[in-house]
Order: C-alpha cells, then sequence, then structure tokens
C-alpha cells in the first residue's frame, strides 16, 4: 500500500489543486481532507497516517498548533508545510518538519518535499514497509532512499520578512559572533544559527572545512596547497573567496574529493 496522505487546508482550490499535484508526482495516496485544525486531529487520531500536508494558518487551531500536538501520537506522520506564508519557516523547522512549501509551487517542488518526508518514513524502524502501488514511477520502486537532509532551504530574515535560501545557493557558512554568515554568489546574510546546527541541516555536499567554516564542495573553484600542509579553497563567488582548511580536516578533505 502505498503512504497515505492527509491534506489540512481551509480552502477548498488550495485542496483541489494540491490534491491535482500528488496525483502528478505519484507514489502516495490521498485518503483524507480536513478544513482546520480541529477536523485535522480528528482524523489523526482514528487514522495512521504517513504524510501530512498543512497548512499554517486556518481557523480552529492553525497548523503549526497541529504539528504540536502530533507528539502525543503513538506514530507521528512526517509533516510538510503547504503554505501562502513565508514567515512561519523557522517555527516549522523547530517542530520537525520535513519541508515547508511557499505557494505557489510547482510538482518538480512538490515532489522533492515528497521524496524528503517519505525518506524519514522508510527510515522508521517502526514503519511498516510500503511496497510501490502497481504502476507505480520507475524510480518510486527503487533502492530504499539515502537520508534524508532535513533542511535543505534556510530560513533567513530580510527586512521583516522571512527569505527561504535554497542550500544549494550558499557558497559557504562561516561563524560570526554567535551567528552565522552565509556567503552567497554576490551577497552575505546573517542567520540565527550556529555552524554546528547547519551543518546538522545542510547534509551532502556540505564540508566543516575549519571550526569556523562550512563549504558547499560544489562551490569550490580550486584548491591551493601551502608550505605548511594545508589547502585554502578558492571558492566561485563573485569575490573568488578563500576558506582555509584546517590541518585537521585537509586529509578527509582529500579523501572527499577523490584526491
Amino acid at each position: 500500500m502505498r503512504p497515505r496522505a492527509l491534506i489540512v487546508d481551509d480552502e477548498a482550490p488550495a485542496r483541489a489543486e494540491l490534491r491535482y499535484l500528488l496525483a502528478e508526482v505519484g507514489g502516495v495516496q490521498v485518503v483524507g481532507e480536513a478544513t482546520n485544525g480541529e477536523e485535522a486531529l480528528l482524523l489523526l487520531e482514528s487514522l495512521d497516517y504517513d504524510l501530512v500536508l498543512l497548512d499554517v494558518r486556518m481557523p480552529g487551531g492553525s497548523g503549526l498548533d497541529v504539528a504540536r500536538a502530533l507528539a502525543r501520537l503513538p506514530r507521528r506522520p512526517q509533516v510538510v508545510f503547504t503554505t501562502a506564508y513565508p514567515d512561519h519557516a523557522v517555527e516549522a523547522f523547530d517542530l520537525a518538519a520535513a519541508d515547508y512549501l511557499v505557494k505557489p509551487f510547482d510538482a518538480d517542488r512538490l515532489r522533492r518535499a515528497l521524496d524528503r518526508a517519505l525518506a524519514h518514513v522508510g527510515a522508521d524502524p517502526e514503519a511498516p514497509p510500503v511496497a510501490p502501488a502497481a504502476g507505480a514511477r520507475a524510480e518510486t520502486a527503487a533502492a530504499p532512499p539515502a537520508a534524508p537532509d532535513p533542511l535543505v532551504r534556510v530560513p533567513v530574515q530580510r527586512d521583516g520578512r522571512t527569505v527561504l535560501v535554497d542550500g544549494d545557493a550558499i557558497v559557504y557558512a562561516s561563524a560570526t559572533r554567535g551567528y552565522s554568515s552565509l556567503k552567497l554568489a554576490d551577497e552575505r546574510l546573517l542567520v540565527s544559527y550556529s555552524l554546528n546546527e547547519l551543518e546538522r541541516r545542510l547534509r551532502g555536499h556540505f564540508f566543516r572545512a575549519h571550526r569556523a567554516y562550512l563549504v558547499n564542495l560544489d562551490h569550490v573553484r580550486e584548491l591551493v596547497p601551502d608550505f605548511r600542509g594545508t589547502l585554502a579553497l578558492v571558492m566561485d563567488d563573485r569575490q573568488r573567496s578563500r576558506v582555509e582548511v584546517s590541518r585537521r580536516h585537509a586529509r578527509e578533505l582529500r579523501r572527499r574529493l577523490g584526491l
């Protein structure tokens, strides 16, 4: 049986659009819809769901309230927020949401969110095995999914708004006075996450080059050795920034790069 999904949104057109996109993406079955938080909790307590697609601002309890209440369920489903409001992303990820989609989004963006959420389901030792439905997409029936990236977009406060920065756009992150600085191609942004937290959340091609630097290996342009036996990385941002690799991490970096 395919993973079971619950759609929670107070607007009928939004529920219909999400159901349409889920049918296009495939891999899950929608077995319930709720128009507010109270209805959602009643459905969640009566049936085990694998996935909840959850709006944030609704009557009868917000989506954040619903996500908090999931902790009391015997089997907690994965949560993907689907909302028109980007300003609750930090709270959503603090509640262990698999992803946070800001409307409007397309099928490809939804597919990535589902892959991340369902990888969590597959990694849960108490979750029942899920067999793909007949005629399901070929990639759905592939080998068990790799460990997911809990966060591939980083919430950043900018001019009173919360902007979600794609992890792929981050060239490197550096520690700075209790905050972290994200270096993009042509700008620098401050976030409240520590480097240790960013390292846990931004997995994949990110590498801890130094206690003060976390680099995206996809943005490394050149490796420059020095006389001390350490390395410096020339990044591909507009300024061609240089990031020092500590002696302690140089060997691991060479191994990661196949050198």
